[in-house]
Order: structure tokens, then C-alpha cells, then sequence
């Protein structure tokens, strides 16, 4: 039997095909996921860039957000078995998830929420586990105080919806997101944002709330656009994490002076190196999906294509590129 899968084309990176492969067998650690919904994410966009410039030998499939059933586990999974409803985000270093079938290590996947739908649910596990990873295992802000301060640089996007939810959840921390657009305003604030400004002239628009400085900082959005201002408003002794790798060198005399601190987040660590700790992203996708059942976390799905086909992801990869998404887009098989 074969799957349905899109693809790049390794003749021309750019566009994408539809493709037929074999279903894998699972190995002991996987599940064979039947897939009913993904969605598309910042990464699909840059890697699919990247094999624009490098080229590619035979077909890659993209997407590491999905919802669906699972049909066969390996020899050493345990807690899941046929027929249980997962959610994942994914490992970029195997194929992803634009295709019916799909193996994904057990370890990194969680059973989905009761209340979502396919689509709902494909939404949320790649922003949601970036999301945790960046306020509570770099910045540790479940360790800031009610008057501390935590700006959100990108705050209407998929990680900054879940960003300011789960930090107004789970910390006493006052939230500050960044939006520009009326609607995008609104959409911050639904989510738990105490102020939204507008990022453009970023110390100024704080400024004007009598703000000079901020203990935490979580660039979502153009680092290298963002870092003079993020090394204007840091605290001294504050926390910066940022999830956008920057182009130019980074200048660290502000951070130095004020012995701020720098962190990365990469969602796809975990399941690149095997850490001994993979297993916990399994673990947060489940504490996730309990905050969504007991209606506490909102889903951020703003729109949902049907059928997985070439003009479908390609419609999707145009929005996300456009660059003025709001929360999500997915695409049901």
C-alpha cells in the first residue's frame, strides 16, 4: 500500500508534487500516524528555502504539526496504542507530516485534546511546545515576581498567542505583547496581554506607559530588526530568549554591561540530538491539552484549507510568508 504525500521537487525546489511512497513500517520507538490534519508553520517556509538554495536529491516532505489516529506502535512504545486520537510537532530531521501516513517517535507525541477538532488540534503543538520551552525552561518566568515584566515581541503570531496565554496561566508576571493592526490588538489582549504597543519604535511606545526597562524579553519576530531596542529595555540581571536565528552579528556590549542573558529556542533540540529529556515534550503536549480540555488555553486557529494537495500547501506557505498571519493555518487531509 502507498500513502498520499506532498512533496519538494528535487527538479525544481520551488514548486511541489504530489508523491506516492510505500507506508513505513514502524521502528520501536514510533508510531505509524494515520494524519487528518497539519499545519504550517515559519519552519516549513525556511526549510523549504534552504533546499531552494541547496537542491535536494529526491523528494522532502515538509510539516511538523499534525493531528491524527494512530494505527501501529513499535515494539518499545508503551501508553499508546491503535486507534488513540495524538497530536505531535514533529522532528525535522524526518519526513513531516504533508502525507497520510507518518512515523513519529512516541516519545515526542501526546494524545490530543478531547474538545478540538482534527484542524484545532493541528494547530497548536509546535507554538505550543516553543512557547513553554521558551517562558518556562529559558526564562523560567514561573520564577518572576507580580511586579516583574515580560515583553512578548510578536505577540498576534502561533508562538505569541500561546506565549501570552500561557504565561498569563502560569505566572504572576505582567504580559506586554507587541501587534500593529486593530485586529491584531485585540487578539493579544483576548489572550491575557495586559498592554499591546506597537513594535515599531518599541522604546518609545513603552515609554509613553512610563515603562524605561523589562526583566524578561521573548523575541519572536526579527532579532536582528529588534536588538537594539531589546538591548535598551533589558533589566539589568534580565532574562532574553529569542526563537529567530539572526542574520547579522549580534552586539553583546548592552547584555555585557548588564550581565543579561541570552537564550536560544529551538522546539526541534530534543528530537535532533535524542537528548535523555525527549520525553518531555510528550509530557507538555499532555499538560497542554488538559489546559485546553478545562477550557484555560484558547486554540489559535484562524483559518482551514481543505485537502491536501499541491494548491492547498502552496496557499498556505503564501500566507505564512506574507508575514501578517494571525495564529494559524491548517490544512485537513
Amino acid at each position: 500500500m502507498t500513502a498520499h504525500a506532498i512533496a519538494v521537487d528535487p527538479q525544481h525546489p520551488e514548486q511541489f508534487i504530489a508523491i506516492q511512497p510505500a507506508i513505513p513500517a514502524p521502528g520501536e520507538h514510533d508510531l505509524l500516524v494515520a494524519v487528518k490534519a497539519v499545519s504550517v508553520n515559519p519552519v516549513d517556509t525556511k526549510v523549504h528555502a534552504g533546499l531552494c538554495k541547496s537542491g535536494l536529491q529526491q523528494p522532502r516532505i515538509l510539516g511538523w504539526d499534525a493531528s491524527g489516529v494512530v494505527l501501529k506502535a513499535g515494539s518499545a512504545v508503551r501508553g499508546f496504542q491503535a486507534g488513540d486520537e495524538v497530536w505531535y510537532a514533529g522532528d525535522v530531521t524526518r519526513p513531516g507530516s504533508n502525507t497520510s501516513h507518518q512515523l513519529i517517535d512516541a516519545r515526542i507525541v501526546a494524545r490530543k485534546p478531547t474538545s478540538l477538532d482534527w484542524a484545532a488540534a493541528a494547530a497548536l503543538p509546535l507554538t505550543a511546545l516553543t512557547a513553554w520551552e521558551g517562558l518556562f525552561e529559558r526564562l523560567n518566568i514561573q520564577q518572576a515576581r507580580a511586579d516583574q515584566t515580560l515583553l512578548i515581541i510578536g505577540g498576534a503570531g502561533g508562538v505569541g498567542s500561546l506565549a501570552i496565554s500561557l504565561a498569563a496561566l502560569r505566572s504572576p508576571v505582567r504580559v506586554i505583547a507587541t501587534a500593529s493592526r486593530p485586529d491584531s490588538v485585540r487578539w493579544c489582549r483576548q489572550r491575557g496581554a495586559q498592554l499591546v504597543v506597537d513594535y515599531r519604535n518599541l522604546a518609545q511606545e513603552l515609554a509613553q506607559h512610563d515603562i524605561s526597562q523589562v526583566d524578561y524579553i521573548f523575541c519572536l519576530n526579527d532579532t536582528d530588526g529588534h536588538w537594539p531596542a531589546i538591548g535598551k529595555l533589558i533589566a539589568p540581571q534580565g532574562q532574553i530568549c529569542t526563537i529567530v536565528e539572526n542574520q547579522q552579528q549580534l552586539d553583546q556590549d548592552e547584555l555585557k554591561r548588564k550581565s543579561a542573558a541570552l537564550h536560544w529556542e529551538f522546539m526541534f533540540t530534543r528530537s535532533m540530538f535524542n537528548t535523555p529529556d525527549i520525553a518531555r515534550q510528550g509530557e507538555v503536549l499532555q499538560q497542554v491539552a488538559k489546559l485546553v480540555d478545562e477550557g484555560k488555553l484558547q486554540g489559535t486557529l484562524s483559518e482551514t484549507l481543505h485537502g491536501l494537495t499541491v494548491e492547498t500547501l502552496q496557499q498556505a506557505h503564501r500566507k505564512v510568508l506574507d508575514g501578517h498571519m494571525r495564529g494559524k493555518i491548517t490544512i485537513t487531509l
